[in-house]
């Protein structure tokens, strides 16, 4: 079982990313955040050059962290439906392997970083390592629905078997809450910040538009199906009040062209009419024309 140090340090860590994100309003904390946060007035990385990351404080690892590439779901056991975690390198008795193994026996709690663009994260935490699967060089982890009572840890932290359901569904919600953040970092990235349509820079602002709606089978959560639009174009775009064409012109709906409704109207969507969106520089961030094409029939339906 860890000491009081390492348990105060895991409570003092988690309190602080729960504070960081209620404050900021925001999933993403960035790299150097991570790197230079501090315990007791010294310095103390949250996350290492590799994956599996124990700082000189802690007796045994306090992160695991990876990188979001691909689908979320290469990374959950579909039997079990529990995050997978590869080991380090092919041995199974590396002292970071180990580590993580004693933190299942000790059913210690740490933090999931998973990287959604280069230098930021998405926090995930408490895990647990609940599984070790060695002729597969993995480990399961699961992700609890609230913060644990770490003051229980001092007696001896569990993780009952009767909470399997429980954890199974915070570890769906956690993918979703993933797909959805990833989604819109890397969307938003694209189009460096800014809104296709008006070129609004302000990121609290901005979201990640679906195309193809993510509720759908094809609604698959890459740029090519995203765009970059302020939240008022955001919401016009799902309404209806315009679609955007395979040839990236804009068309507004008829009957807002002919309303009239204040300057608010006239700026916002009326003047966008026929204009070309603003597009990514990479040409495979860019929207997938066949995507278009089948919104644009919806949207003609529609109109």
């Amino acid at each position: 079982m860890i000491g009081a140090v390492d348990l105060e340090i895991r409570r003092t860590v988690f309190e602080w990313l729960t504070r960081h994100r209620d404050e900021s309003g925001s999933e993403i904390f960035t790299r150097d955040e991570l790197l230079y946060w501090q315990f007791r007035g010294r310095r103390l990385p949250l996350v290492g050059p590799q994956g599996i990351w124990k700082p000189a404080q802690c007796e045994l690892p306090l992160s695991i962290s990876t990188i979001a590439g691909g689908p979320y779901e290469d990374s959950v056991d579909p039997v079990t439906n529990q995050l997978t975690y590869a080991y380090r390198g092919a041995d199974p008795n590396h002292r970071d392997n180990r580590g993580l193994r004693q933190a299942m026996r000790d059913r210690i709690p740490l933090v999931y970083f998973v990287t959604v663009v280069p230098g930021r994260y998405v926090a995930q935490y408490p895990v647990f390592i609940v599984g070790d699967q060695p002729q597969a060089l993995r480990f399961s982890v699961v992700v609890e629905s609230r913060l644990a009572d770490l003051d229980s840890l001092a007696a001896g932290l569990g993780v009952s078997d009767d909470d399997d359901l429980k954890r199974a569904y915070a570890t769906r919600i956690i993918r979703q809450r993933l797909h959805q953040v990833t989604f819109r970092e890397r969307v938003i990235r694209a189009y460096h910040e800014r809104c296709a349509l008006c070129l609004l820079r302000h990121q609290e602002l901005l979201d990640a538009a679906h195309i193809t709606p993510d509720t759908a089978e094809a609604g698959d959560p890459v740029v090519s199906n995203g765009i970059a639009l302020c939240k008022l174009h955001h919401a016009a775009f799902d309404r209806m009040f315009f679609a955007i064409r395979p040839d990236y012109r804009i068309e507004v709906r008829p009957s807002i062209l002919a309303e009239s409704d204040g300057p608010m109207l006239v700026v916002g969507l009326q003047q966008i009419h026929d204009r070309t969106i603003y597009l990514p520089r990479r040409a495979a961030d860019r929207p997938d024309p066949n995507r278009l094409e089948q919104r644009y029939e919806e949207f003609r339906q529609a109109s």
